[in-house]
């Protein structure tokens, strides 16, 4: 789980060379095509030859008006996608990585999980998050994003996502997270279990919450037909060795297909603007995300 002092200003990345204020000084775009396989455009390097449409948007839950960014190819209709993002929110490094996807041939909306008390980006990226005690800003409004309240977010994200022009609602929804976002992937397939065929946790923070009903690992055999993918950081499996096994255990007791893996990584890992960004892990996690919303989410 992400903590205040894993977010150092000057942390050099250990595949580019770079601190993380070189990083961010790079801005959105350059910075994450830098860091994807070394290809230009981070929506390039995985086209499906489409170009892409974007737009902010915003639409009614049962707890207000969500806004997020929804990303997909200009033709054709694909499987569509939550994204989650970390504690640092909607932000233009979860953009781009949205893009990428969508350049792989899926609709993607990325959520900003604060919408009940703000809207919009409300951090550049990690350093800005920091510099400005983004923990704290952040505490109020992570309190209300309890299992409950994420469920009820994923039943009306869902049918929005059907509804809009460029997604096959023939085909399964996938989801992702990271950090805080890893635990709402399990609460959105276990709200709409018929529609979401693939989740994927990448350094998610309290997936197992022993006592807990509503622990993310307990919730597995609601969602029958969702295949999952597990990514942990090294270092959060190292303060709690045991969650992989309990996640395993309870994937085989609810019959859901689960790849658990422990990451030779730090939490983080994945994403391109935050301290722990490591190119190559980064890189071999993406590629099962693929293989993952290859397999569940195309018939």
């Amino acid at each position: 789980m992400c903590e205040e002092g894993e977010f150092q200003p000057n942390l050099v990345d250990q595949a580019t060379g770079w601190s993380r204020r070189q990083f961010s000084a790079l801005g959105g775009a350059a910075a994450l095509a830098a860091c994807t396989n070394g290809m230009g455009d981070a929506a390039s390097a995985d086209t499906t030859g489409d170009e892409l449409i974007e737009n902010t948007v915003t639409f009614q839950t049962a707890d207000g008006t969500l806004d997020g960014f929804f990303v997909r190819p200009a033709s054709g209709e694909h499987p569509g996608v939550i994204f989650w993002p970390d504690i640092a929110g909607l932000r233009e490094a979860k953009r781009m990585m949205a893009r990428r996807l969508a350049g792989q041939g899926y609709a993607v909306l990325v959520v900003n999980p604060y919408y009940r008390d703000v809207s919009g980006e409300q951090f550049a990226d990690f350093a800005a998050f920091r510099e400005s005690g983004g923990f704290q800003k952040v505490g109020p409004w992570r309190e209300k994003l309890t299992a409950e309240a994420i469920m009820r977010d994923a039943s009306a994200i869902v049918p929005w996502l059907d509804a809009q022009q460029g997604v096959d609602e023939t085909q399964g929804i996938g989801t992702q997270g990271y950090c805080m976002g890893g635990p709402f992937t399990v609460w959105t397939a276990a709200a709409v279990p018929s529609r979401v065929e693939a989740a994927a946790s990448f350094h998610g923070g309290g997936l197992v919450v022993e006592g807990d009903p509503m622990s993310p690992h307990n919730l597995l055999d609601r969602t029958p037909d969702t295949d999952y993918l597990f990514a942990i950081a090294q270092n959060d499996d190292e303060k709690d060795p045991n969650a992989k096994t309990l996640l395993r255990e309870a994937a085989d007791e609810a019959g859901v297909d689960a790849e658990v893996e422990v990451y030779g990584a730090d939490h983080g890992w994945t994403v391109p603007d935050s301290p722990a960004y490591e190119r190559v892990a980064a890189e071999r996690a993406w590629s099962a995300l693929t293989r993952l919303y290859d397999s569940a989410l195309r018939d």
